[in-house]
This record gives structure tokens, C-alpha cells and sequence, in this order.
């Protein structure tokens, strides 16, 4: 990857399995620096495990992962530290440290990797709280918010050492409309504010189309297709169209595969499943 290119992550042929079960078999993806990339699929197809491969915490059997052009899976350690210090990570379940304010929370990374005084500290996570629209929650703790303002304040943190790159682990998942609008639209004002790079992995097609700028549809271990949310919605391929207009059959079957019924009624089924 030259100095001037305009791709931060690069991820070339990239396999991955666990015991007999292919997670990826061979994907090529690139994240563009400065715009929202998605990556798409059903349940199950690894994308929480691409995110973990991005970050160094998973190493791949075959291929390449480029963070600023350099090797993620063979980094050492102190060096994939700091590279981990250019990424923020909003996790599922938010994942805040219960026992901790809200402002601890914001705080934690701050004080963990920084050498900066509590003033500056303070001034920061007020900067972060300020910019969710929580600011006036700081003494909270976690037990006392709700389900979107938790999640607004493990925004905050995963941006609170100024990172190039946020990946979302699910951001939308289990988030009342209201939240799911708030967070849909702090997103992407976010990413352009901050001139951040976002990777967003869900399932949830409208709330996701409607801030990317690229998208990768993932199943079966391959990239079904990618491209912008237009391109997505236009797609003839049946598979992608299925995907993005929830369509309960197509090339992803509603029964599982079987013997005839006729035959099964009549224990004649001798299909080995």
C-alpha cells in the first residue's frame, strides 16, 4: 500500500476457519479512508469475527490483512498495541465497565494509554460527552441508562484516544427506533466531522443503507457482492436481492435441506443429513 493511497485497511484472500466449520474462504475486501463501509449478512457468517481479525485478535490461516500498509497477523505485540490505538471499537453489548461512572468509563482508555493530567482528562471526556449528547450523564453508571444512551456512551469511549478508524460491532441491534435514529444519525455525522473511517457490521438493512458509502455482502464464507447502496438495491443477483429486501425464500431456502416429504411420512428417507 503506497503513502498516497486512499485505502486504511486492505484485506486480500483472507481465510479462516474454526475446526471443519470455513469462515472465509478466500475474501478480498478494501476500507477506504474517510467513508462508512459496511459488512453485511445473515447471522453466523463472521462478520463479528472479521472485526477481530481486523483488530489483531484473531490470526488467519492464508492471507493478507493491511492496516497503513503494514501486516496486521504478523505484527508483534508492541507494535500491534499501537496499531490498536488508532482503532475504536463499539462492541454488541456496549460493553461498559459496570462498577465504573460514566465518565470513568471515558476516561479508562485516557488514563490507561496517556500520560495526560486529570484536568486534561476531564476536559476531554466532557468533549466526547458532549459530542453523544451525554454529558449531563457523566456521574451515571451503567445500570441507570438506558439501552441507546449506553450504547452513545461506548461511542464516546471508542473515541476517546481520537482514533483513524471506528469499527461497530452490531450497533443497532436491540435499539428502539428513536435510538436506532439517534445512533444512525451520530454515525454518520460523526464519521464526517471527525474525518473518521467507520466499518459497520449488522443485519439491519435499512438503518445501514441509509449511512454507507460502500457495502460487502458476505455468506458461505465468500463476498456475495459489494458496492454502494444503490448498486445493493439494484442488484439482479438473486441472492443479494433476497438479502436486502428480506425475502423469506430464494437461494436461501426456508426448509432446510430433506428428503421428499412423501417419503419421510413413510420412514423411506434415506438422505444422510
Amino acid at each position: 500500500m503506497s503513502v498516497n493511497d486512499n485505502n486504511l485497511v486492505r484485506i486480500r484472500d483472507l481465510h479462516f476457519s474454526r475446526g471443519r466449520s470455513k469462515i472465509f474462504d478466500g475474501i478480498d475486501i478494501t476500507i477506504p479512508k474517510g467513508k462508512i463501509t459496511a459488512i453485511m449478512g445473515p447471522s453466523g457468517t463472521g462478520k463479528t469475527t472479521l472485526l477481530k481479525l481486523i483488530g489483531g485478535q484473531l490470526k488467519p490461516q492464508k492471507g493478507s490483512i493491511q492496516f497503513h500498509g503494514e501486516e496486521i497477523p504478523t505484527m508483534k505485540t508492541k507494535k500491534l498495541y499501537e496499531a490498536r490505538k488508532k482503532m475504536g471499537m463499539l462492541f454488541q453489548s456496549g460493553a461498559l465497565l459496570t462498577d465504573m461512572s460514566v465518565f470513568d468509563n471515558i476516561a479508562f482508555p485516557l488514563r490507561e494509554h496517556t500520560d495526560l493530567p486529570e484536568v486534561m482528562i476531564r476536559d476531554l471526556v466532557l468533549m466526547k460527552l458532549q459530542a453523544v449528547g451525554l454529558r449531563g450523564a457523566r456521574d451515571l453508571r451503567p445500570s441507570q441508562l438506558s439501552g441507546g444512551m449506553a450504547r452513545r456512551v461506548a461511542f464516546a469511549r471508542a473515541i476517546a484516544l481520537d482514533p483513524e478508524m471506528v469499527m461497530f460491532d452490531e450497533p443497532f441491534t436491540g435499539q428502539d427506533p428513536i435510538s436506532m435514529g439517534v445512533l444512525v444519525q451520530l454515525i454518520r455525522s460523526m464519521n464526517d466531522s471527525l474525518g473518521l473511517t467507520s466499518v459497520i457490521v449488522s443485519h439491519d438493512i435499512q438503518e445501514t443503507l441509509a449511512i454507507a458509502d460502500k457495502i460487502y455482502i458476505i455468506s458461505q464464507g465468500k463476498i456475495m457482492g459489494h458496492g454502494s447502496p444503490e448498486q445493493m438495491n439494484q442488484s439482479e443477483s438473486p441472492w443479494i436481492s433476497q438479502f436486502v429486501h428480506g425475502d423469506a425464500d430464494g437461494p436461501v431456502r426456508f426448509h432446510y435441506q430433506a428428503c421428499p416429504y412423501k417419503e419421510d411420512l413413510m420412514a423411506e428417507c434415506h438422505l444422510e443429513l
